[in-house]
């Protein structure tokens, strides 16, 4: 079995194993900042509230943030956020459509 990992820091990760390929991608999903409680915030995916870590940005109430594994990794305004959103909302509509084993990436 060979094992292939590009660097750690690329969003594409490649695993080769016999005469398989299969490629991974980190996801990152907008949310509001509904409050801020020093390096945490409780953010709004939805109607689905996290507690996120944000301190690699400067976000504020009601900001937008993108975020992955618990961290918000960039603050985005609100109509970028929307635009992502609507095209978060049409993929997972599809995937409704195509798969009974359906399970939101937030929840």
């Amino acid at each position: 079995m060979r094992l292939k990992v590009f660097n750690p820091y690329q969003l594409n990760r490649t695993f080769i194993t016999n005469h398989s390929l299969f490629y991974f991608m980190c996801l990152a999903i907008p949310a509001k900042v509904m409050e801020i409680n020093g390096r945490n915030a409780k953010v709004d995916f939805g109607g689905t509230f996290r507690d996120v870590n944000v301190s690699l940005v400067d976000a504020k109430k009601n900001d937008y943030v993108l975020v992955h594994a618990g961290y918000a990794i960039q603050v985005m305004d609100e109509k970028e956020a929307n635009e992502t959103l609507k095209l978060w909302e049409e993929m997972l509509g599809q995937d409704k459509k195509t798969s009974n084993n359906f399970s939101s990436p937030i929840s």
